[in-house]
């Protein structure tokens, strides 16, 4: 014990600035991650201020009734695991797609301008992107309808139609975020060993079949975390990018109205913490239950490729 008590101080000794870097980090997840969760209680509490977490009355799952009861549940279950898993895959997809084309570029100057065209969005602010996708779609003078006019099509009133909004919305969060995955992917790609590739084109391998033989197998791993990291995900509803870009507009609701929205909005009226606790507890526990089972099913498959 003495031992290893000696040897975690000396590696702290020895890489004191390292560890140094990784306080800042450490104090957010310990007071937001760790000495937060003993709040979880109030999901099942009439909670009171004044007589805070240890004396307020419990109530059992009737918090939870707020939320089940509401006849807009499931349509914004559906809507948040719909959005997401399309945000998923699309951006898995496409991020995958250009990670392998810039590969195979033999320019690195057009190379490294593209990717930092690609990346650019990612820094943006939803707010700003708002009003880039407002600019495409506004019915009077937006860019999409003058488009239609000139080819003389009926211009549409993209605002109050939301059978285009499951596609605006992955459109527009595939866009901001493709250049990061993509920085990701890449990477995967590069620290792929060349012998591999070499013995391909011995063996009289076309590109394309080192693409499908070795790239694709050798990113799954990769592909299969991030996945994974995202499924955690997957039961809230990207708040800051539904409420920048579709805001209070009830037209919208049927297509884009997700949990976390739905809760904003209800909360804004009733302030009831505890209620708000109660929906972020079962989107947590959906959370983990995706994690844990794809985790498990990616384990059968391979267990190189699982999480933990």
């Amino acid at each position: 014990m003495k031992k290893s008590r000696s040897g975690f101080l000396r590696e702290i000794r020895s890489n004191g600035s390292a560890y140094l870097l990784v306080v800042p980090a450490a104090i957010y997840t310990l007071v937001f991650g760790y000495f937060t969760l003993p709040y979880m209680l109030i999901a099942f509490q009439k909670f009171n201020f004044k007589t805070g977490l240890f004396n307020s009355a419990w109530v059992g799952f009737d918090n939870f009734k707020f939320f089940f009861s509401s006849p807009r549940a499931w349509e914004v279950t559906f809507n948040t695991l719909k959005l997401n898993f399309l945000f998923i895959i699309v951006g898995t997809l496409g991020a995958m797609a250009l990670a392998i084309l810039f590969n195979e570029l033999r320019s690195r100057w057009f190379s490294r301008v593209t990717q930092s065209t690609i990346l650019f969005p990612h820094f943006l602010s939803w707010v700003i992107v708002s009003y880039i996708i407002y600019s495409l779609l506004s019915t009077d003078y937006g860019i999409l309808n003058r488009i239609l006019a000139f080819f003389h099509i009926d211009p549409v009133n993209w605002y109050a139609s939301p059978q285009y909004w499951t596609w605006i919305l992955t459109t527009a969060a595939v866009w901001k975020d493709l250049g990061m995955n993509l920085v990701i992917y890449l990477a995967a790609i590069t620290g792929i060993d060349d012998s591999y590739y070499e013995a391909g084109r011995i063996d009289g391998a076309t590109r394309w079949q080192l693409i499908r033989h070795i790239t694709i197998p050798l990113m799954l791993p990769t592909i299969s975390i991030l996945t994974l990291l995202a499924l955690g995900k997957i039961m809230y509803g990207s708040f800051d990018m539904i409420y920048a870009i579709v805001k209070d507009n009830g037209l919208l609701y049927p297509t884009v109205d997700v949990i976390d929205t739905y809760v904003f909005r209800s909360l804004r009226t009733i302030g009831n913490p505890a209620q708000a606790m109660a929906v972020g507890l079962y989107q947590s526990v959906v959370g983990f239950i995706l994690v844990w089972g794809s985790n498990k099913i990616v384990k059968k498959v391979n267990p190189d490729h699982a999480l933990f």
